[in-house]
C-alpha cells in the first residue's frame, strides 16, 4: 500500500530527475543549434523541418542516453537534503525499516526502467531514422557511402562483392557473385556497374558475364543490360556507423538473425546495442540503491560530498560499461556477458552497502 512518505519521495524523485534532466537538455539544444546554425541558414532549413524531424527526436535520444546517470544524480541530491534536514533520519528512527524506506525508491526506479525500455526498444531507433535523413540533408552534404571493397553474403556458400558503392546514384561499381559446393566454384557473375531501379525494386546491370560450371556442364554467358533480382538493395549500404541505432527491437532481432544465417562476420556490435538497450534501464535499479544509501546519511562536507561521490561512481559505470562494450565487440567476451557485468559488479557493491548501512 502507497502511503504519504512514499508519494512524498516519488514527488522529489520525479521532480527531481526532470528538473534537472531539463537544464543540461536545453544546453545541450543551445550548443548543438550554434553548431548547426550555419548550415540551417546556408540551405534555407524550414523551422518545421528543425523542430519535428530534428530537435523532436535529439531531446528523447540525449534524455534516454543520460538518464540512468541523471537517476543517479537526482537520487543523491534529494536525498542528500532530505538528510541534511533529517528527515531521512526522522522516517528510519520511527521504526520504518531500511528495506521499507527504499520502496518508493524502487518505485520511481521501475518508472523510469520501464520508461527507457520502450524508448530505447521502440521509440528512439524510428526517432533516429528521421534524425539521421535530416543531418544527412542539410548538414553533411547528402551523405554519401565512401566504403570501398564491400563483401556480403546472401548465404554461407553465396557471397557478392562490390568495389564502390554511391548512395546518392544508388549504382555499385564492379559487382561480382560467387556460389560455391564446398571449395569448389560452380557458379560466378559479374558486371561493371549495377544501378537500382527503384520502380520495379531490382538492379539493372551492364556489361555483364555469368558463368556456370560443375562436372557435367561448362558454360558463358553474355549479354545485354540485365535485371537482377538478389537479396541486397540499397537500404543495406545506408550509414553503417549507425545502422544499428536506426532498428527497433524486432528490426534488430530479424536483422541479425538473417545475417547470422548468411554468415556475416562483424554482428558483434548489433548484439551489443541490442542488449545494451535492456541492461541500462535496468542499472536505474542498481544506481538509485547506491544512490540512496549513499546520501542518506550525514557525512562530513554535506550535498557538495554526496554529490561528488556520486558523480564518481556513476562515472566509473560508464567507463565501465564502455570497456567491456569495447572487449565484445572485438570479439573478447561475449555480448550477453560483457554488457551485464557492469550491472553485477554494481549491484555486488548496492547489496554489501546496504547491509552495511542497515545495521548501523
Amino acid at each position: 500500500m502507497i502511503k504519504k512518505i512514499d508519494i512524498y519521495i516519488l514527488k522529489k524523485f520525479v521532480g527531481t530527475f526532470f528538473f534537472s534532466i531539463s537544464l543540461v537538455t536545453i544546453l545541450l539544444i543551445v550548443f548543438d543549434i550554434s553548431e548547426k546554425i550555419d548550415n540551417f541558414y546556408e540551405y534555407h532549413v524550414p523551422l518545421r523541418e528543425i523542430i519535428l524531424d530534428h530537435y523532436l527526436n535529439f531531446v528523447p535520444f540525449f534524455i534516454n542516453m543520460l538518464s540512468p546517470l541523471f537517476i543517479f544524480i537526482a537520487v543523491i541530491f534529494f536525498t542528500s537534503r532530505m538528510a541534511a534536514r533529517s528527515e531521512t533520519i526522522a522516517i528510519l528512527s520511527s521504526g520504518v525499516s531500511y528495506t521499507r524506506f527504499l520502496r518508493p525508491y524502487m518505485i520511481g526506479a521501475g518508472i523510469f526502467c520501464i520508461m527507457n525500455l520502450y524508448l530505447g526498444h521502440f521509440v528512439i531507433p524510428k526517432g533516429n531514422r528521421v534524425m539521421q535523413e535530416f543531418e544527412d540533408k542539410y548538414v553533411n552534404s547528402n551523405y554519401n557511402n565512401e566504403d570501398q571493397n564491400i563483401h556480403r553474403n546472401f548465404t554461407k556458400d553465396f557471397k557478392m562483392y562490390i568495389s564502390s558503392y554511391s548512395n546518392s546514384q544508388r549504382k555499385g561499381n564492379f559487382f561480382s557473385m560467387e556460389k560455391y559446393e564446398g571449395n569448389k566454384l560452380v557458379y560466378f557473375f559479374s558486371t561493371n556497374s549495377i544501378t537500382w531501379d527503384s520502380l520495379n525494386k531490382v538492379w539493372i546491370t551492364e556489361n555483364w558475364y555469368e558463368r556456370y560450371t560443375n562436372s557435367n556442364k561448362d558454360s558463358l554467358a553474355f549479354g545485354p543490360p540485365k535485371k537482377l533480382q538478389i537479396d541486397f538493395t540499397p537500404e543495406d549500404m545506408a550509414r553503417s556507423e549507425s545502422k544499428e541505432n536506426v532498428m527497433t527491437y524486432f528490426e534488430l532481432k530479424e536483422y541479425l538473425k538473417k545475417e547470422k544465417e548468411k554468415g556475416t562476420p562483424g554482428l558483434e556490435r548489433f548484439e551489443v546495442v541490442n542488449y545494451k538497450r535492456t541492461s541500462v534501464p535496468f542499472a536505474s535499479f542498481i544506481l538509485t540503491l547506491i544512490g540512496v544509501v549513499l546520501s542518506a546519511r550525514k557525512m562530513r562536507g554535506g550535498i557538495g560530498m554526496h554529490i561528488a561521490l556520486g558523480l564518481l561512481i556513476g562515472a566509473t559505470y560508464v567507463v565501465l560499461l564502455h570497456f567491456s562494450s569495447i572487449f565484445a565487440v572485438n570479439g573478447i567476451l561475449p555480448p550477453l556477458i560483457a554488457v551485464w557485468i557492469p550491472n553485477f559488479l554494481y549491484l555486488i557493491i548496492a547489496i554489501t552497502m546496504i547491509k552495511f548501512f542497515s545495521q548501523q
